[in-house]
């Protein structure tokens, strides 16, 4: 019996001493590493680069009036021509968008509604973007990875940042951190090495019950210039109706049904 108790005792001691260490491992940095830092370092290399190309894939979650959690799933692609030029394609269950900017004008064509909106948009990339979030309503979360002032976006209403440690994403490891706003909490998962490219996105509301996601997973980076003469140029494909540039317009282009909130603002 005393041998039986003594291990008994012994177990629970170990057992004990087990459980302290992974909650201090839990609650401790997982690294001394800025995370501002490495965040930095990727935001300095994509906008050093006069071109970008890359793919994507998107989860977007809403919470229902009855409280359940909905999600959404699109895949795409991005092509960056600094400083003015831009097209995004994007494939949903809802929509199959496609924006084009030349630096003059922005071109927004959906191919299941076969019409399309145009807008005189003299400017950059930067400017479109501002431009289109804050005038139509249009949700373009992710873009702000790809602005020239990138770092000052990302961190201007930041209050904490962390370095979690490291994390796959699609068989590469990455640098995983994680900041905090008063509306948003967000964690992005950062390649290392000479190209710190962003491999993983994730933006979680605080304003809504449930803190509905929305996840961007991003793969396939490419930094070569654009062969082709016509990959920033809109031509609008026969049959398609030309319609106005407005807030309800744009709403029927949007990755969710119209009218459904998201929370996600960043």
């Amino acid at each position: 019996m005393k041998q039986e108790a003594f291990l008994h005792v012994r177990f629970r001691v170990m057992w004990g001493a087990a459980a302290a260490v992974l909650l201090l491992a839990a609650t401790s940095p997982a690294s001394a590493d800025d995370p501002a830092k490495i965040l930095k370092a990727m935001t300095d290399y994509l906008g050093s680069q006069t071109t970008l190309s890359a793919s994507f894939e998107s989860d977007i979650e809403i919470i229902t009036p009855e409280l359940q959690k909905i999600q959404f799933a699109s895949s795409g692609q991005i092509k960056l021509s600094r400083p003015d030029k831009l097209r995004v394609n994007r494939t949903g269950g809802y929509s199959d968008v496609e924006l084009v900017y030349d630096g003059k004008t922005i071109s927004l064509y959906g191919n299941d509604a076969k019409s399309y909106m145009q807008a005189d948009a003299p400017g950059t990339v930067d400017q479109m973007i501002a431009g289109m979030q804050s005038h139509s309503g249009l949700g373009m979360p992710g873009t702000d990875l790809i602005l020239a002032n990138a770092f000052d976006e990302l961190m201007a209403t930041t209050t904490e940042g962390k370095h979690i440690g490291q994390g796959v994403i699609d068989g590469v490891e990455c640098e995983h951190l994680a900041f905090r706003t008063p509306d948003t909490d967000w964690q992005i998962w950062i390649e290392p090495g000479a190209k710190p490219v962003p491999r993983k996105y994730v933006i979680t509301s605080k304003t809504l019950t449930g803190a509905p996601q929305y996840t961007l997973r991003i793969r396939d980076w490419k930094t070569d210039a654009f062969t082709d003469a016509d990959t920033f140029v809109f031509k609008a494909p026969a049959g398609a109706t030309k319609i106005d540039l407005d807030a309800a317009a744009v709403a029927d282009f949007d990755e969710l049904p119209p009218g459904t909130p998201t929370g996600v603002t960043k």
